[in-house]
């Protein structure tokens, strides 16, 4: 993963400096769909742990927060 976001950070100092090629731009496209693709699923599994305590004491799932009446 480190790698993947090394050679991100470089295309993009490469952008910002010179331009990229047809070929670069093409692979910076796939390195951040592939990111974004690890990112979210992280995010959405770190979510599904995530309990959310009330000021009354009950504990929800975050999944259900929103199924929750107030």
């Amino acid at each position: 993963m480190s790698e993947m976001i090394d050679r991100i950070n470089e295309l993009a100092r490469k952008k910002r400096a010179e331009g990229l090629t047809p070929e670069e731009q093409k692979e910076q496209k796939e390195l951040y769909a592939k990111y974004l693709k690890i990112f979210r699923g992280n995010m959405e599994r770190q979510l599904e742990n995530t309990d959310v305590e009330y000021p009354d004491g009950t504990v929800v799932p975050f999944k259900d927060v929103k199924n929750r009446k107030p």
